[in-house]
Formats: C-alpha cells, structure tokens, sequence
C-alpha cells in the first residue's frame, strides 16, 4: 500500500522506520516545518524531517496542512493511506479525504482514555497503573476516530514519561504496521469508541509542572516522572529555579519542603513523609546528584525548597 508517513519528533522514527521495513511503500513525509534550536536558534529539520531525508523520500512541510499547495503535493504523491505519529498540528476535512484509507494516527494510550496532546505524561500523574497505545481513524474531533488495534503497557514503579514513551513507541510501531497490513488486506475494521471512559490529556505546561512540596509524597512522586524530561520539573531555591529529577522514598518525616543534607543524600519534606532528592540543575549549572549540588550550595539541613511565602 502507498503510503505518505506524518510525524515530527524522534518518537515518532521507531514508526517510519517500521514502515521502511515493511512490505508497505513509503512515498513521501509529511513534518513541521524546521525550527530555531540551540543557542544560535539556527533552524533545523526535525527528526522526521531528517530520516526521511537520508532514505531519500520526499519532505513535505507545510507551515498548516489546509494550504491548498501541501494538499496538491499531497495527492500528487497518491496515497492510499497516512499514518501519523506525533505530527503536531491539526488536519483539515480537505486533507483527511485526500487518502482512501484517511490517515490512522498511533496515539500512546488506550483510547478513549486520556485523548489530547500528552496522554502519557497524564497516565503517569494520574497514577494509572497500565496504559498502551490505539491506532484509529482520524475525525476532526480530537482522538476520538474509530479504533483499528490496541496494546497495552504496564506502567512501572520509577517509569519517567520519557521511559514509558521509548516502549510505548517501539512497541506501537509494530502495530501501526499491523494496522496498515489489516486495511490493506481488508481484516481490519474500525470500532467506534465507547462513549464511556473518556478523559481528556491536555499539553502539560512549565506552570504545571512546579513541585507542591505540600502534596502526598506519592503525589509529588508522580508529577516530577510524568514531567521528566519535559518540561522537567522544578521549585524555587533562594528566589531560583532548579530543575527536580525523580525522587524516591526516604525513612522520617520534615515539614513540606525542608531539606535535611547528609553526606550522600539531600532529603525534602512532602505532605505525606520525606523523599530523597535524585539529580538537580541549578540555574546556569550542568544536571547533578543532590548531594553534589549541596556541597557546591553550601547547604545545611533547615534549608526550604518552595515560594518563600510559604516559609
């Protein structure tokens, strides 16, 4: 089956490069357009952008997929199906028709849970403890198209969203491919989902992603994974930002953001206990272990992280 692949960041490469290898035939790629990165903010092609341009298919960009030049491009490519990863903007009635099969998006949860733009971040948060991932037709209401295939996944103990989402996308590439296969050979029929169950997963902001030292341990816990590695959680230190990675649980309790500094370790207080600090960044300063950075800080134990309004 022809197919034009739609994604944009590395996630979605464990899908184009199943689609490679599979017996479907790759005609074009559709990808946000390049964008400013690094410190000079030069532009760069997204990772899409970059595979597909080393297997030598043809990149189409559009800065908004209703641009009737994308949609020309699109249907001079002649596909008879999209699938789509992560391709990051929003698809006009104009565009979706263009395909015979429309185009099945890998979304990474069990439809209709947790539809919109950061499903695994949510899944985690929430404390969930399976998820997986549905391929299904796109509608113009969001996620919500009738669903080919699902797989699921167990969310472990100290999972990140970044850990969940690299076996999420693996494992999801193997069945968007399996998608195409049964839309191809006609075994596959859509479902439509159930009107039960539907949760919304909206973009996870830096705002929301600020540590309540004031939560339940396990509370705390789960939003700095379900915000790592973005947008990377954080709490104020002396009036700045540090960046929070994972933490784990410790022995004793401290009122919600106190600090207790040994030698090794740099335990906080939550709601709910205390939990050992794992790697900070400090403005300006490379990621390292909290007991590193207390040493570089000069901290002593009595020491708050949190708005100094809360002291």
């Amino acid at each position: 089956m022809r197919v034009v692949f739609a994604g944009t960041p590395e996630v979605a490469l464990p899908a184009l490069d199943a689609i490679v290898a599979s017996e479907h035939e790759l005609v074009g790629v559709v990808t946000r357009p390049d964008a400013p990165a690094g410190r000079g903010r030069k532009l760069v092609a997204s990772p899409v952008a970059q595979r597909a341009e080393e297997l030598g298919v043809p990149v189409l960009k559009p800065e908004h997929p209703r641009e009737p030049e994308f949609q020309e491009a699109l249907r001079a490519l002649r596909p008879e199906c999209c699938p789509v990863v992560a391709y990051g903007a929003l698809l006009p009635q104009s565009a979706l028709d263009i395909p015979a099969h429309g185009w099945v998006n890998l979304h990474f949860s069990c439809l209709p849970a947790w539809r919109g733009a950061a499903p695994v971040q949510h899944s985690i948060w929430a404390g969930d403890e399976v998820t997986g991932a549905t391929t299904f037709r796109i509608v113009k209401a969001m996620d919500a198209g009738p669903t080919f295939g699902v797989m699921t996944e167990r969310i472990r103990e100290h999972d990140t969203a970044g850990d969940l989402l690299t076996r999420l996308a693996e494992g999801g590439a193997g069945l968007l491919v399996k998608t195409l296969d049964g839309i191809e050979d006609g075994s596959l029929v859509a479902r439509e989902q159930p009107e039960d169950g539907v949760s919304m997963a909206p973009k996870i902001l830096v705002e929301d992603a600020k540590v309540d030292w004031s939560e339940p341990a396990a509370a705390v816990d789960r939003r700095i994974r379900a915000c790592t590695p973005f947008p990377g959680a954080w709490s104020l230190f002396e009036g700045e930002r540090i960046k929070i990675g994972p933490v784990t649980p410790a022995e004793g309790s401290l009122p919600p953001g106190e600090l207790a500094v040994g030698k090794n370790h740099v335990v906080v207080g939550t709601g709910s206990g205390a939990v050992r600090l794992g790697e900070v960044k400090a403005f300006g300063k490379k990621q390292m272990a909290a007991a590193d950075w207390a040493r570089g800080a000069r901290l002593a134990s009595g020491a708050r992280l949190g708005d100094p309004a809360e002291d």
